[in-house]
């Protein structure tokens, strides 16, 4: 799943090829409607398919920015603010061409769900593989109570004390550290290749409870952890699986990456080992992590 840095990545390509444009129209897949005909609802939620595609009908978007792994669009019909939160899910990846002939890579290409046209004749194109994303039309944030319940993003200033202070509430004290930091509600964005790479370049165990780390190590735990993420968005994110920036584009972060994924430690040469945490699979080196 992408995490802050790939969503960060998306967020600064899109931003200027995005802003100032209008929408002229909005076509879903036949995938998406089918959805909403049994109940379900893939992809567009909390608004019927054919609200969806009206309210969005000349809106310009004004803004484009990240809060944790979701992009957020801001968007502006009749001198009225609106918001389009997208988040990439396990493979979403967006689009901007001015013919779908542009759109390459085959996967990407048979699973185009959501097309923004536009006035000046271009595209903005929303493909999902596994269709585990979703875009949700808004007027504010507000209207989504999920995203006011976001940690603070990890690279604003007081974002350690909130960590700390979730980190020993009796909800996360006794539960495994990976898990906790994994926690959007405690840290923003760092996921389960984030989270393994820095209690690698920290020596901790993912299965140590959160309450036997000192709140120095936490502290420096966070501070590893930021700088991991920011290791990454300066390497444009990385692209594992079928994570990709827009238009098709990689990251390089995946080359640097020392545990994730790995079958030997490069520290010790160890053969690593993996337990399941919160439904993932962590990798760690049992010589180095304790």
């Amino acid at each position: 799943m992408p995490e802050l840095p790939e969503v960060e990545g998306v967020v600064r390509e899109l931003s200027p090829v995005s802003i100032g444009r209008t929408i002229s129209e909005v076509r879903v897949s036949e995938v998406v409607q089918k959805s909403k005909e049994v109940g379900k609802e893939a992809i567009v939620k909390g608004k019927t398919l054919e609200d969806f595609k009206e309210e969005l009908a000349a809106m310009t978007i004004v803004d484009v920015t990240r809060r944790s792994k979701y992009i957020y669009f801001h968007l502006e019909k009749a001198g009225l603010p609106y918001l389009l939160v997208s988040h990439l899910g396990m493979t979403g990846a967006w689009f901007v061409v001015d013919s779908l002939e542009e759109v390459t890579e085959q996967k990407f290409k048979n699973h185009m769900h959501v097309i923004f046209k536009m006035d000046d004749g271009g595209m903005l194109v929303y493909s999902d593989i596994r269709r585990f994303g979703e875009l949700r039309l808004l007027q504010a944030e507000e209207d989504y109570l999920p995203l006011l319940k976001m940690a603070p993003e990890p690279f604003e200033a007081g974002a350690v004390e909130h960590f700390l202070a979730m980190a020993a509430t009796p909800k996360y004290a006794r539960k495994p550290i990976k898990e906790v930091v994994m926690d959007g509600h405690v840290i923003s964005g760092c996921g389960n290749i984030y989270a393994t790479e820095a209690l690698f370049r920290m020596n901790i165990h993912p299965g140590r409870a959160t309450e036997r780390i000192s709140e120095k190590r936490k502290r420096e735990l966070f501070r590893e952890i930021v700088d991991v993420l920011q290791e990454s968005i300066d390497a444009g994110g990385s692209s594992i699986s079928d994570y990709r920036n827009i238009n098709g584009e990689a990251g390089t972060m995946q080359t640097r990456l020392k545990m994730y994924g790995k079958k030997v430690c490069g520290t010790c040469g160890k053969e690593t080992k993996s337990m399941k945490i919160a439904g993932r699979t962590s990798v760690y080196c049992p010589q180095c992590q304790r």
